[in-house]
């Protein structure tokens, strides 16, 4: 049976005289995959990526905290041992997340409504959730 091509299926593959041949590697590269929507699966994993919404507090536990913040303030010389736990707004979505933090107390502000602990966290006031400490006397 003859076929269109059988009068060059055995011919060896031409070289240019002129033009060296590609590297393998270069030539692989023309193969690889294109991302033609940069950016997308970033974007995707983002919009999957959940948040709480800020918790709402009564106005009991509100004035619950504010009393534990100012006996942390009032011994904050004695740098307490506190566990806090706060809300974290997130960067780019609406929500966050509930974080708690261990340490030692620095520095409770009325001023700035921050605490401060020894670490360097910043925690704003509107965002504590619950605050548990020890200190000599007993349990904040």
């Amino acid at each position: 049976m003859n076929h269109q091509y059988d009068d060059i299926l055995s011919l060896p593959r031409p070289v240019s005289p002129s033009h060296p041949p590609m590297p393998l590697i270069d030539r692989a590269a023309q193969f690889s995959p294109f991302a033609a929507l940069t950016g997308f699966e970033a974007a995707v994993l983002e919009a999957a990526r959940l948040t709480e919404a800020r918790p709402e507090l009564d106005e009991s536990r509100k004035e619950q905290l504010n009393a534990r913040l100012q006996i942390l303030k009032a011994c904050s010389r004695e740098r307490p041992q506190a566990e806090i736990c706060y809300f974290k707004p997130d960067e780019r979505k609406t929500g966050g997340a509930c974080v708690t933090i261990t340490g030692t107390v620095k520095k409770v502000d009325d001023f700035t409504r921050r605490v401060t602990m020894a670490d360097g966290t910043v925690i704003p006031m509107e965002d504590i959730l619950d605050i548990k400490a020890e200190r000599e006397e007993g349990r904040i």
